[in-house]
């Protein structure tokens, strides 16, 4: 079954946003690549983008969450993206609620983490660097849709 890869876009920040979604995650980085690294006289970069990351990898289960940030010259992204949301399927109301406050801190909450009309345990909210989140355990899902 194809997996599903979130790739997520900043402004400069991606090193920051990654090193504190891995301190909630854990593991390491699969990749790390910044723009100086692939300056040729074919690709030339300016010397404001050298350190920024041109491409992240953080495994998280059998997916990863990748990203970059974007060239100044490229102009700015939208640091308050409003129309994707990453939804974690937590295996347990335990996991929902570490990742739920650990990738909430010093973001803006959208729905307090608790049992759902539909019956599962579910809380979204806003990371501090603009990205959103649902998180989510149901005690029913078997793996399959």
């Amino acid at each position: 079954m194809a997996l599903i890869n979130p790739h997520l876009n900043f402004n400069g920040n991606a090193e920051e946003a990654f090193n504190f979604y891995k301190s909630v995650f854990g593991g390491e980085f699969a990749k790390v690549m910044r723009f100086k690294d692939l300056s040729s006289p074919e690709f030339p970069v300016a010397e404001n983008d050298a350190n920024k990351i041109m491409h992240i990898a953080l495994p998280i289960g059998k997916n990863i969450l990748m990203a970059n940030d974007v060239p100044e010259s490229m102009g700015k992204t939208n640091e308050n993206e409003n129309r994707s949301k990453i939804a974690i399927s937590a295996e347990s109301r335990e996991e929902a609620d570490k990742l739920y406050n650990g990738l909430s801190a010093g973001g803006q909450i959208e729905g307090p983490i608790g049992d759902s009309p539909w019956g599962s345990y579910f809380g979204c909210f806003r990371d501090k660097y603009g990205i959103e989140w649902m998180i989510d355990f149901d005690p029913n899902y078997k793996g399959q849709i």
